[in-house]
Parts: structure tokens; C-alpha cells; sequence
């Protein structure tokens, strides 16, 4: 059965319809080379691994207060800043990382968190290049797997720490804020954690020449729940989770993607967000 109208939806339902780009389950393992990877690049051979497919994506602002980090895996939040401009890597450490650090342990409940990577995208080519940051990503991954969480914990912190912070439980969450807001050009889809099945993770290795890293791109399910904020502004965040060591039924990863929402006018002003990545460890 084909979906319905995206505008007749977003007008009763309040959601959209977009196409989003899933993973096929090939036989080999699907190696992203970083090293080849460039802003003027198309990288046809990895197009045969994707599967784009219409999904409804719900507006999930009526029901904010519901959502849990535990059970869907992301929440929304209202959090102001002091950061004036978010290119400035010296005033985004000095000023954005003790904010950071402040959201997530209240958010959480967590003992000590590290923030540990900043990324800008930006969807504009021009401005990308003019600034020097990173593209909007349109593909259903998750940025750590069951491997590459523990081993992000390995290459942060020293030898004789490692230990320590491994045995106590840890999660790994992702902070996305709009620097230019609304955003009404590639929102963010989230994917309700509660929707995926342990066999729709399909692990790809990210090659950086020197080390290799992991991430969780997404197979197809038609039971995959998805969830957006449109109009997000620069006074609100995404908060959701990457990783999570325990394994008791609570949320451990969380699909997203970059999207098209095709009510969206084509003149709409290009999306800049900023995302933080941080460590954040539990203790009873």
C-alpha cells in the first residue's frame, strides 16, 4: 500500500512522509575508506548498500514530555547559551563544554561526564567549504556499536584509567543544538530505540589509514517508529544516546538521519546545527 499524502498528514496527523536511507545486509562488511572520503566526492561504490524508503515521521512535540532516554532513547530539551559564535573552537571549549557537561549530568543523573567531540554540519556546499566543517548526513546509522563503545572509552583516557571506567556503567550520548535557527531545512529524524529489532544493526568499519573505528548503519524494518521536531531553535537541544553499557531493556542505541521533509519551499535557508559527543559514567 502506498503512504499518504505528506501535506494531507502533516495537516491531521502532524506528520510528514520523506524517504529515508536504510542499509542493505550484504554478505561482506561494508568499509566506509575516511581517508578517500572528500566534500566534491559522489562515492558511487557505496551506493549499492543503500535502500531508500517512504516512512511516516511524526511531529513528536505534542508528546516532549513523555519521551525517556531509557525507552526511546532521545528527549527535548529547552537550554539557552552563552556561546555567541559556535565556529569559535577556543569559545565553544571554554564556554559550550561546561554547559555540556552541566546539561547531561542533570539530564542523566550521571557521576562524571567528558565531553569529547564537537562536530559542525553544515547543509549549504558553499558555506561548508567557506567554513570549513562537515556535511549534514542523510543515512540511518548510530554512532557506536557494541565494540567501538567501549573502545572509545579505550582511546580517551590513560592505561591505568581504562580499567576502572569500564567496569562501572557508561553511556555515550550525542548533543545536537541548531547554530542558525529554525530549522526548517534536513531536520533530524530520531528512530524510537523501543522499534528496532537486534538484527536491523548492520556494522560498517569507518577506515581513518591509522586506526579503525565502527558504526551502526540501519536495515529496513517496517516497524521502525520515527519521531522530529520540526522548527527546532538555537534555545533547544536533542539529546540521545549512542551507547549504553548496561543491558537490562533500557534504550542502548538510537537511529538517525538527516532528511528531506518535501513540504519544506526550496529556497528554505540551509540547516547549521553543532553536535557534542560525551561520555557520561554511572555509579550506585
Amino acid at each position: 500500500m502506498n503512504p499518504p499524502d505528506s501535506a494531507a498528514i502533516k495537516g491531521e496527523a502532524e506528520a510528514v512522509v520523506a524517504p529515508l536511507t536504510y542499509t542493505l545486509k550484504l554478505p561482506e562488511k561494508l568499509v566506509y575508506d575516511i581517508t578517500e572520503m572528500g566534500d566534491d566526492e559522489d562515492l558511487p561504490e557505496y551506493h549499492k548498500w543503500y535502500n531508500k524508503q517512504e516512512v511516516v515521521i511524526e511531529n513528536t512535540r505534542p508528546r516532549v514530555s513523555d519521551l525517556s532516554l531509557d525507552r526511546e532513547g532521545f528527549i527535548l530539551r529547552h537550554a539557552e547559551t552563552s556561546v555567541g559564535n559556535f565556529y569559535d573552537e577556543t569559545e565553544v571549549r571554554n564556554t559550550y563544554d561546561a554547559e555540556i557537561e552541566a546539561l547531561v549530568k542533570e539530564s542523566t543523573g550521571a557521576n562524571k561526564v567528558l565531553v569529547f567531540d564537537h562536530t559542525i554540519r553544515v547543509e549549504s556546499d558553499d558555506l561548508r567549504r567557506k567554513r570549513h566543517v562537515r556535511e549534514t548526513v542523510d543515512l540511518v546509522h548510530n554512532d557506536y556499536t557494541v565494540d567501538s563503545g567501549p573502545q572509545r572509552v579505550r582511546d580517551l583516557l590513560s592505561e591505568s584509567d581504562v580499567g576502572e571506567h569500564l567496569n562501572t556503567r557508561f553511556a555515550i550520548y550525542n548533543v545536537w543544538r541548531p547554530i542558525v535557527g529554525p530549522v526548517l531545512s534536513s531536520p533530524l529524524a530520531m528512530c524510537d530505540a523501543q522499534s528496532v529489532k537486534t538484527e536491523d544493526w548492520v556494522a560498517c568499519d569507518l577506515d581513518y589509514g591509522d586506526r579503525r573505528g565502527e558504526i551502526y548503519n540501519v536495515a529496513y524494518n517496517a516497524d521502525h517508529r520515527w519521531c522530529y521536531f520540526p522548527e527546532m531553535t538555537t534555545d533547544e537541544i536533542l539529546l540521545f544516546k549512542n551507547y549504553d553499557s548496561i543491558e537490562d531493556g533500557r534504550a542502548r542505541f538510537t537511529p538517525h538521519t538527516a532528511f528531506v521533509d518535501p513540504t519544506t519551499p526550496d529556497d528554505t535557508p540551509s540547516r547549521e546545527s553543532i553536535e557534542t559527543r560525551v561520555l557520561a559514567w554511572f555509579t550506585a
